[in-house]
C-alpha cells in the first residue's frame, strides 16, 4: 500500500505604510513630519484644494489667484487623471500613488473616496482617513488600528503578513491555523530544503507525520499501521510488536477466548452451505511458535509476514492457555503457553493464528485459513497460488462485510433489545455493536484484501471476487474443482 506525500507552499503579503497631511505619502517609513515640506510643496498644496472648490462651486471657482497659468492648472489636471488611472496589481498590495480628487469629472472617483471631501475612506471603518498615519494593502487604505487579523482580531503591524479565503492574518496566527502539525510528535511539519511544507500520509488514516520518523525508528500498530504518537504509549507484545490501544480493545490473547470467534466463522461457513464435519483445532500463538510451524510444514504459500497457518502435517506447537497481563511500560507479562501435539486424522491437523491481533482482524485470518482447511478437506487438488490464495481472500472479504453489516444493524438496536431480553448476549457474538473505530478498523482491512498489490493475493482476490459476483460463490467453486481456475 503506497504512502501519500504531500507538498504545499503559501504566499506573503507587504503592508505599504503613509500619512497624509493634504497630501499622500506613502511608503515603508511611517512617519514624516509636516514641517519637512518646502514651500514649492505648500503651493501645490494650495492648488490642488483650489481646483477642489472650484469644481464643486463653479462661480467660487472663478476666484482662483490669477497668477496661476493656464498651462500649469492643465499639467495639475493631467497629473490628477494619471494618478487615477494607476491600480494596484491584484495581491501585490503596492501602494496606492495620489491622491484621487473630483477635480477632473472624467472618471468616476475609487470605492474608498469620499466625494466631498477627496478624503479616501479606510476599508476597515469605513471612516475617512483624514490626517495622520495610514496603511496601504490589499488594494485598500486602512487606519493602522483598523487593519486586523481575522484570527485574533488584533491590529497587524508587522510588514508582512499571511492571506487566506481573502482574510489578512498575522504570520503567526496563520502558522498557528493553518500550517500543518505532525500527528506523531505534535510539531509543525518543518520545511524542505526549497522551503516548501512536505508531509507523509497514511492512505486510509491519513495520520500525516514528519518524513523523517519514516527513518528514525517510530513504530507503527501491528494491526492497523498507524504511528505511535510522543503522547500515547502503544503496548509491547512480547515478540516486540506494537499494539495501539484502540486495537487493544477487542485484542484475542489466547486459545480459549479464540473459541468464540472460531465458532461464529463455522457457522458462516455452514450459512453459505460450506460445512466443515472435522473438528480441526484452532490455536492462538505467538510469532516464534508460528514460524517454526511454518518451517515444519512442507507446502503452502504464505505472505512474508505470516499471521495464519492450515497445517497438514504431525508436530508439536506450544499455545497460549491464558491471556497475559499488562506490566510496567505498557509491556506484555506473564505469557503462560504450552505444548499442544498434532495428531493427522484428515486433511488438516490444526489453524494457527497469530496472537495480540483485534477481533475483526483475527476473524478476516481465520476466515482465510479455514477456507483453506475447506479446500483440502473436500478434494481441490492443483489448484494454482493464485487461485486457491484468491478464493481464500474473498471469503475473508466476505466475512468482513457481513460483520460490518451486522455491527451497524446491531447498534441501531441494542438500546431495545437490552430492554426486552432478560439474558445479556456474550460480547463476542457476531451481533454486537461495533465501535466506530471498530468499524473503522474493519474498512481499513476490506481497503488492504482488496488493494493487494501481490499477484497471488491481490491479482487472485481481484479475479475471485469478479467471479464470485458474476456467477455465484457455489458455481465458482464447482468451476474451480473441475478446471483448477476461476470462470471466466
Amino acid at each position: 500500500m503506497g504512502w501519500l506525500n504531500k507538498i504545499f507552499k503559501g504566499s506573503v503579503n507587504r503592508v505599504s505604510r503613509g500619512h497624509y497631511d493634504g497630501h499622500w505619502h506613502e511608503g515603508n517609513q511611517s512617519e514624516h513630519t509636516r514641517d519637512a515640506y518646502d514651500e514649492s510643496d505648500s503651493e501645490d498644496i494650495a492648488r490642488a484644494i483650489a481646483l477642489s472648490l472650484a469644481e464643486q462651486d463653479p462661480n467660487k471657482g472663478k476666484a482662483i489667484d490669477p497668477d496661476y497659468s493656464l498651462e500649469e492648472d492643465e499639467q495639475l489636471a493631467r497629473a490628477l487623471q494619471e494618478s487615477l488611472n494607476t491600480e494596484s496589481p491584484p495581491h501585490q498590495n503596492a501602494p496606492v500613488e495620489n491622491v484621487p480628487t473630483e477635480s477632473i469629472p472624467a472618471r468616476e472617483p475609487h470605492q474608498h473616496v469620499l466625494p466631498s471631501s477627496g478624503f479616501r475612506t479606510c476599508a476597515g471603518c469605513r471612516k475617512p482617513i483624514g490626517h495622520g498615519r495610514f496603511l496601504s494593502c490589499m488594494d485598500e487604505v486602512w487606519h493602522p488600528q483598523c487593519f486586523k487579523c481575522y484570527a485574533c482580531n488584533k491590529p497587524i503591524s508587522e510588514y508582512e503578513f499571511a492571506m487566506h479565503e481573502d482574510q489578512p492574518y498575522h504570520k503567526s496566527c496563520y502558522k498557528d491555523f493553518f500550517h500543518p502539525k505532525c500527528d506523531v510528535c505534535k510539531n509543525f511539519i518543518p520545511t524542505n530544503k526549497n522551503g516548501l511544507i512536505e508531509y507523509r500520509a497514511h492512505p486510509f488514516w491519513m495520520q500525516k507525520y514528519c518524513p523523517s520518523h519514516e527513518d528514525d525508528g517510530t513504530p507503527r500498530c501491528c494491526s492497523c499501521e498507524r504511528m505511535e504518537p510522543t503522547d500515547i504509549k502503544y503496548i509491547t507484545l512480547d515478540d516486540g510488536r506494537k499494539l495501539c490501544l484502540e486495537c487493544l480493545t477487542s485484542a484475542t490473547m489466547d486459545s480459549p477466548e479464540c473459541q468464540h470467534l472460531y465458532m461464529d466463522i463455522q457457522e458462516f461457513f455452514e450459512g453459505l452451505n460450506m460445512k466443515v464435519e472435522q473438528q480441526v483445532p484452532l490455536l492462538l500463538v505467538e510469532r516464534q511458535a508460528l514460524n517454526e510451524a511454518l518451517e515444519a510444514e512442507k507446502s503452502g504459500h504464505h505472505l512474508p509476514e505470516t499471521r495464519g497457518l492450515c497445517l497438514s502435517e504431525e508436530q508439536i506447537v506450544r499455545t497460549i492457555l491464558k491471556r497475559p497481563t499488562i506490566g510496567p511500560g505498557n509491556r506484555i507479562m506473564d505469557m503462560i503457553t504450552g505444548p499442544y501435539k498434532l495428531v493427522r486424522r484428515c486433511e488438516v491437523t490444526a489453524i494457527l493464528i497469530l496472537y495480540g491481533l483485534p477481533r475483526l482482524q483475527t476473524g478476516s485470518i481465520l476466515a482465510h485459513e479455514m477456507m483453506h482447511a475447506y479446500l483440502r478437506l473436500k478434494g481441490y487438488r492443483s489448484l494454482s497460488p493464485q487461485v486457491e490464495e484468491g478464493i481464500c481472500q474473498v471469503l475473508s472479504h466476505l466475512w468482513l462485510e457481513s460483520e460490518i453489516i451486522a455491527g451497524a444493524s446491531g447498534n441501531a438496536a441494542s438500546s431495545s433489545a437490552s430492554s426486552s431480553s432478560s439474558s445479556a448476549a456474550p460480547t463476542s457474538s457476531k451481533k454486537g455493536a461495533k465501535t466506530e473505530f471498530e468499524k473503522k478498523l474493519g474498512a481499513f482491512i476490506k481497503n488492504q484484501i482488496e488493494t493487494d498489490s501481490s499477484v497471488e493475493y491481490g491479482d487472485g482476490f481481484r479475479a475471485g471476487i469478479q467471479a464470485v459476483e458474476q456467477y455465484g460463490l457455489r458455481s465458482t467453486l464447482d468451476h474451480m474443482r473441475l478446471t483448477g481456475s476461476f470462470p471466466y
